[in-house]
């Protein structure tokens, strides 16, 4: 028998692929899924309106296209504009969405800064989609923030005086320039021999203004902040809002001071005149001991040691070594601490996250810390739970339980109108032992665990709960669900760092790559199909 020969490999025939751009891919493959959502179901009318159609030059491309584009990318790993033009050129699916055109990773860059407040957009009509695909159950929903690098290394942060020896020195390089240009051209007359390393592309002078002018507003807004929560605290009854905060601790300790001796002085007074009643009735001294003096008492002396240690540290306490900063690259980004020690240059994007999954609302902060964020991620969980319920139409559904960390938790936090929230009040191991502990009915009542601020009733109650089995029990989801997305973005998407630079165009990236895990999930769920989607009319344009 013939051995079989291998198959020819005929590069100059003149065309492979067939001639039907339907057919390079199968009718089964998502990328067919988000080319319809795109166009059939989604209203991009506010992206469109941000291009410019007539006039001179070459005609652009179609936004739908792009959107289509930037979804497919980001959902596989790809987010650099010139990844994604070189894929145009060599990935079938790519190719399919761009329907041979060829956009360059210029224009690919400036569509995505330029989506601003119509990401949002985006992000709310696939939020409504995936609704009216039966996604989004909102009896059990989790708040959760995650920390995310921006496009800016932590080696171009500096303090507000680095700043100003910076532009300053900057200024004077200029006029230095400007002075040699004069000499050599004459007043008035330009000349193209600036050095390269004064020339200002990136409009660094401008960055370093902004910068110092957020130094400036933060450093004011921290001082108020720290006043009125010094008056806050000596204004609030004694022993109700926990540790005193910076600017309060010598008048505090001054507090405490005279009032354990005002106490000493009552309960010397009080056996005095009980003695003395007790002589004029015949019947003798009182026993027990003589309440010591205010000067004697140990009480006493150990207070007015706290005054002293507390005008000890305001006066030999040190400024810091750094102080606030700000990054001259993208000055809205922060110094943000991770898990497991250090820190990265980035942002702390709060998500509010669906017990199947969805992401319900999401916002895009700078901020270090969690605890400020709970009542406005609450609000838009509130008016996307509205949005998932027109979905629907007009279903009541509304949030039942929102679940969030030790990060959240505070006074406020807990007392706000809305849905019912169970928040840690400590680390899940402790709130674990304590569930055990009382689940084998010892002891263990919440005001014994240290660490917590157990002066307020509100966090007391809360730490009560959290120890009952029904509250650990639905605590435990929390991880699960608020943490799951955040594992997928940075894991499964590889989206680890922003690609742009500043909080408007930096939010608009993350109601992108939201707006396609949500998406993501439906097809990732068998939700979303082909079949779903012929069911569903497309919305009004």
């Amino acid at each position: 028998m013939m051995a079989k020969k291998y198959r020819p490999v005929e590069r100059d025939q003149a065309f492979l692929l067939p001639p039907d751009m339907r057919e390079w891919l199968p009718a089964g493959h998502p990328v067919w899924l988000v080319i319809t959502v795109v166009e059939d179901h989604l209203n991009t009318s506010a992206v469109h309106t941000l291009r410019r159609c007539g006039g001179a030059g070459a005609a652009g491309y179609d936004p739908d296209m792009m959107i289509a584009l930037l979804v497919w990318g980001y959902a596989n790993r790809v987010t650099s504009s010139r990844r994604i033009e070189a894929l145009c050129h060599t990935d079938i699916a790519f190719k399919v969405i761009c329907a041979g055109h060829v956009p360059d990773h210029v224009t690919i860059a400036r569509f995505r800064a330029g989506l601003g407040t119509a990401a949002a957009e985006l992000f709310d009509q696939v939020l409504m989609l995936c609704a009216r695909l039966g996604m989004g159950t909102l009896g059990l929903v989790a708040l959760d923030g995650t920390k995310v690098a921006a496009s800016a290394s932590k080696s171009a942060n500096r303090t507000e005086q680095s700043l100003r020896k910076l532009a300053a020195r900057i200024a004077a390089e200029h006029a230095a320039t400007d002075a040699a240009e004069d000499a050599l051209f004459g007043p008035g007359v330009r000349g193209d021999e600036v050095p390269a390393e004064l020339a200002d592309p990136r409009s660094r002078a401008e960055r370093i203004t902004a910068a110092l002018a957020g130094l400036e507003a933060e450093r004011r807004a921290a001082e108020q902040q720290r006043d009125q929560k010094a008056q806050d605290y000596l204004a609030a009854p004694p022993g109700t809002l926990g540790a005193p905060p910076a600017g309060a601790r010598l008048a505090a300790a001054q507090a405490r001071a005279e009032r354990a001796a005002a106490e000493q002085q009552a309960l010397v007074d009080s056996w005095q005149a009980r003695q003395a009643a007790s002589l004029a009735a015949g019947k003798g001294r009182l026993p027990g001991c003589v309440p010591a003096p205010p000067d004697r008492s140990g009480k006493v002396a150990r207070a007015r040691a706290a005054v002293k240690n507390a005008q000890a540290a305001g006066t030999s306490r040190k400024p810091a070594d750094r102080g606030p900063q700000r990054n001259v690259t993208d000055p809205h980004s922060r110094l943000m601490p991770v898990r497991g020690g250090g820190f990265i240059q980035g942002y702390n994007p709060q998500n509010v996250v669906t017990a199947d999954g969805l992401i319900l609302a999401t916002q895009l902060t700078a901020d270090q810390t969690d605890v400020q964020w709970f009542e406005p991620m609450l609000a838009r969980a509130q008016n996307a739970a509205a949005l998932v319920a027109a979905a629907r139409g007009g279903a009541d559904d509304q949030i039942g339980l929102i679940l969030a960390d030790a990060g959240y938790l505070s006074d406020r936090n807990l007392q706000l109108p809305g849905p019912d929230r169970l928040i840690a009040t400590g680390k899940r191991r402790e709130i674990d032992k304590l569930a055990a502990g009382q689940d084998r009915g010892q002891d263990m009542h919440p005001a014994g665990q240290a660490g917590f601020d157990w002066h307020s009733p509100a966090i007391a109650q809360m730490a009560a709960r959290l120890a009952s089995g029904e509250g650990i029990n639905a605590y435990r989801q929390r991880g699960h669900i608020a943490e799951t997305p955040h594992g997928n973005l940075k894991q499964n998407k590889g989206f680890r760092q922003f690609s742009v630079r500043g909080i408007p165009r930096v939010s608009a990236e993350w109601m992108l790559i939201t707006a396609v895990t949500n998406l993501f999930k439906a097809i990732s769920s068998g939700k979303l199909t082909a079949a779903a989607l012929a069911g569903l009319k497309a919305p009004a344009i």
